[in-house]
């Protein structure tokens, strides 16, 4: 008997990497950002709701919208894609 399917969850997540001596953690129903200075965890906590926001408004959610439809909605809130190096 097979197990039934969880529902696939999907989950922003930021981390600051910046610090200015506070610990900072703001966690919403998608989304968990984790550290920076005040400047980077206030970005970080606009860019996300900016992402949910466009994503309401096109009726969709992390959990189903496609790969590049996220890419482009990201893309249009200011986050930069930073392609790997190679060796």
């Amino acid at each position: 008997m097979a197990k039934p399917k969880k529902p696939h969850k999907a989950l922003l997540l930021g981390v600051g990497l910046d610090d200015d001596g506070h610990r900072r953690l703001t966690t919403g129903p998608n989304f968990v950002l984790a550290g920076g200075s005040q400047e980077t965890h206030e970005a970080m906590t606009e860019k996300v709701i900016k992402i949910n926001e466009k994503l309401a408004a096109k009726g969709k959610t992390l959990d189903t919208v496609s790969r590049e439809e996220f890419e482009d909605i990201a893309h249009e809130v200011g986050l930069k894609r930073i392609a790997p190096e190679s060796n």
